[in-house]
Parts: structure tokens; C-alpha cells; sequence
């Protein structure tokens, strides 16, 4: 159960910055209603709400409206001038204290309202075998997607302010907290996205404790006194919390480094936006595709026909500009695991260097890149090396490195190569075989 946690791994960077980014608009925009006191519509389709709301931002409640901006401007103004007091605390018991005053919840304005006072019930969760069994395979899916959400921002959050994160503490976390749950009657609890905005910049795990000693503090004793907030403040607590995670750089950063990257982080922010509130199915999305660029790329390796270049050593010959080694002889770098995914291509490359020179003798593979070689690679060295046997080609191999010879030992195909023609160094295989070649013209 604990290893549930590396699943979080098959989530790329890109693939979480695409999902985080798309969260953090979600929510933002998912205060617009609270923060205009507009009616809030909750449909199958989260960007048709939000087009509801701008559609009637006639129906803008002033005073609603007052109370969010000023939540807004005095935030920024602790977070530049004053940053080390409590600013969102401050804020919220001057407007808690202003709406009171005014009797904003008279004048029609939402509010907090009526919270109940004290614990919920402590009770054995009611149940039978069959009933377990029949929510057991759902109740897994939402806890393991539940897992995807909160790890994703916690991973981002932990590389931002460069702390170790642990996914397996986080996981039994988790988990005990939803067991925990089940005995007061409550929903399963996750992580929150929100929560852990506002609480981005605490320094030490102390400050959870103090939430949690303060939200039962105040269950106990002071729900009252949280009649009168206004849910625009809140609304605006909660955007500016989130816009901090917004990071758009990250996009054109990821499409620099690889197309491939670039794409997984677009297409996961595109359909965390299109399937909310169902968010759980953009960061899916993004996985899967992550996965399969990761296959497609790992499917065609780079592979370069090589030339010598001036400085004595086997390079790239497009990427130089070298002229051909001999014309009887073609020198090919595989940079890649040659394995059951790999092994066609690597096979399509070298029939394409047989088939593009008639007078071929030689074919020499630098294997420097090939770091493992399973029985799909055996076989097509096998099935090449009797191709080119019978084409009057020799295949020879330079740069195996260790894992690999002991594969071409046990298999045999050592033998079937010969040992004459696998060398240790570009240098030794170069000089062979421009020997040979040299007695065959004489």
C-alpha cells in the first residue's frame, strides 16, 4: 500500500506545472460568485458557470464587491509594507467587524452564517462484508486519485521552497485521517489545494499545529463570532493564495527544453480546464500522454552515421559536415537501449546504410549509448549479422560496454560475431579495419 506513492513519479514536471497551473485558475475563478455576490451555478461544466457569471456581471452586488476588493487591497498592502503580521487575519476581523456593523447579512449580503458548535459525534461506522466489497473498488479509485490531486501540489510546493517531501508519510497520512474520518460521519478528507497556498510561506510544521489547535478552538468556542464574515473576503483570501501558484513561464521553459514536455504541460492545463470540475481527469490526461511521448520517444533513438572528424575521433557526419569513412565501410552510433521497444529501428537504421551503399564491406556500430540489450536485441543482431553475412558484409561493434558483452556471451552471439570483430575502442576498430581493407585491394 505504501508504494502507492510512486505513482506519483509517473508524473512529469511539465505534466504537474500544466495541472497545477490549471488548478490554481480553477479556483480562482471558482471565487468570482462569492466575490461579486452573484448566484453561483453548479453545472457538469465548470467554464459554462464561470461564462454565466461574466454574462451577468449586471447582477454585481456593491457591496459584496466592496468588501472583496478591500480584502484585496489590505492583503497586498501587509504583504508589501508589513509581511511579517498576521495580514489575513488582521483583514478578516476588520471586514468580520465592518459587516456586523452595518448589518451586511440584513442588507441581503452572504455570509458565513450559522456554523454548529462542537465536535461531530464519535461512532463505529455502521456496515456489512457486502457492502465493503461492493464500494471497496470505487473507494480505491477516489483515494488514489484524491493521492494524484494533493501530491501534485504538495511536490510543486516542495520544489519551490526546495524541502524534502516524503510521498509514503504523506500517503499513510492521508489515509489515517480518511479512517479517522469515517468514525465522525464526515466526508473523506485530502489534501487542500487552497489551504496549502495560504500556508506556502510557514517555515516549520508547527504552523499546522497551530491551525489545527485553532480550528478546534474555535468549533469549542467562538463559531459564533464567525456569523458575520463575509464570503467575498474569503473569496478574496483565497485568489490571492492562489495566484502565487500561477507560473506561465513554466509552459514556454518546458517547450524550450523539449517539444514533447511542452505539449504534455499545454494539453494537461487545457483539459484540467475542460473536464472541471472532474480536475482528477486532466492530470490523467497528462499522465497518459506524458507516458506515451516518453514511449514514442524512447521507440526512435538517436541514431548518426558517423564520419572522422579532425580531432581523430568517430562524430556525427550530418552534424559536421564529415566526409564518408571509406566506401566500403559505414560507421553507425546507436544512442539508445537496445531492447523489444528500440530494436526495429535499430534494425531499419542499419538496412537503410546496406541498402544506400552497393559497395559496402563494413559496418561498424559504436555502441557507447547502448546501455542494456534484452532477447527482442539478440535476435535482430542475429537475424542482421546472417544478412550481412550473406551480402558479403561484416558487422563489427566498438564500445560495448560490460552488461552488454556478458548478454552476447551467454547467448552465443559472441561467437557468431567473432571475436575479431568487436573491438575495444573507436581507435583499434578504425585501424583493423582500414587493414583489411587496404590487403583486400592488393
Amino acid at each position: 500500500m505504501l508504494r502507492l506513492g510512486v505513482l506519483l513519479n509517473f508524473l512529469s514536471y511539465p505534466v504537474l506545472m500544466g495541472f497545477i497551473n490549471a488548478a490554481a485558475l480553477i479556483i480562482g475563478l471558482s471565487q468570482l460568485p462569492a466575490l461579486l455576490g452573484t448566484p453561483a451555478q453548479q453545472s457538469e461544466h465548470f467554464l459554462v458557470d464561470i461564462w454565466n457569471v461574466i454574462s451577468n456581471l449586471h447582477l454585481t452586488n456593491g457591496v459584496s464587491l466592496a468588501f472583496g476588493i478591500s480584502a484585496i487591497a489590505m492583503l497586498a498592502s501587509f504583504k508589501r509594507f508589513a509581511p511579517r503580521f498576521p495580514g489575513v487575519l488582521i483583514t478578516m476581523i476588520l471586514l468580520t467587524g465592518i459587516s456586523a456593523a452595518i448589518g451586511y447579512a440584513e442588507m441581503g449580503g452572504s455570509v458565513v452564517g450559522e456554523i454548529p458548535r462542537g465536535l461531530p459525534p464519535f461512532e463505529i461506522p455502521s456496515g456489512n462484508w457486502q457492502t465493503i466489497v461492493t464500494l471497496l473498488p470505487a473507494g480505491f479509485v477516489l483515494a488514489l486519485i484524491s493521492f494524484m490531486e494533493a501530491m501534485s501540489s504538495a511536490k510543486v510546493i516542495a520544489l519551490r521552497t526546495r524541502q524534502r517531501w516524503n510521498q509514503n508519510r504523506e500517503l499513510v497520512a492521508q489515509g489515517l485521517a480518511k479512517v479517522a474520518s469515517a468514525f465522525c460521519h464526515s466526508m473523506p478528507v485530502s489534501g487542500s489545494f487552497s489551504r496549502s497556498a495560504l500556508n506556502a510561506n510557514a517555515r516549520t510544521n508547527i504552523s499546522s499545529v497551530v491551525a489545527a489547535i485553532a480550528v478546534l478552538l474555535t468549533l469549542l468556542l467562538f463559531t459564533s463570532l464567525l456569523y458575520h464574515v463575509p464570503k467575498s473576503a474569503l473569496a478574496a483570501i483565497i485568489m490571492i493564495a492562489v495566484v502565487g501558484l500561477i507560473d506561465l513561464r513554466a509552459f514556454l521553459n518546458a517547450w524550450r527544453a523539449n517539444r514533447s514536455d511542452g505539449i504534455a504541460a499545454i494539453v494537461t492545463f487545457v483539459a484540467t480546464l475542460g473536464f472541471a470540475p472532474y480536475i482528477q481527469n486532466g492530470i490523467v490526461t497528462g499522465a497518459l500522454l506524458s507516458l506515451g511521448l516518453l514511449l514514442y520517444s524512447m521507440m526512435r533513438p538517436r541514431v548518426s552515421v558517423l564520419g572522422l572528424h579532425a580531432d581523430g575521433e568517430l562524430r556525427d557526419a550530418r552534424l559536421f559536415n564529415l566526409a564518408p569513412l571509406h566506401p566500403q565501410l559505414g560507421a553507425l552510433r546507436f544512442d539508445g537501449s537496445l531492447h523489444f521497444v528500440t530494436s526495429s529501428y535499430f534494425e531499419d537504421a542499419l538496412v537503410r546504410m546496406e541498402q544506400g551503399n552497393v559497395k559496402l564491406r563494413y559496418v561498424l556500430v559504436q555502441c557507447n549509448g547502448i546501455n542494456d540489450l534484452d532477447a527482442s536485441g539478440v535476435e535482430v543482431l542475429r537475424n542482421l549479422g546472417e544478412r550481412f553475412r550473406k551480402n558479403g558484409i561484416v558487422l563489427t561493434f566498438t564500445g560495448l560496454k560490460q552488461q552488454v558483452r556478458v548478454v552476447l556471451d551467454r547467448t552465443g552471439l559472441t561467437e557468431q560475431i567473432g571475436l575479431e570483430n568487436i573491438f575495444a575502442t573507436d581507435e583499434h576498430a578504425l585501424s583493423e579495419l582500414n587493414r583489411r581493407l587496404a590487403q583486400s585491394q592488393h
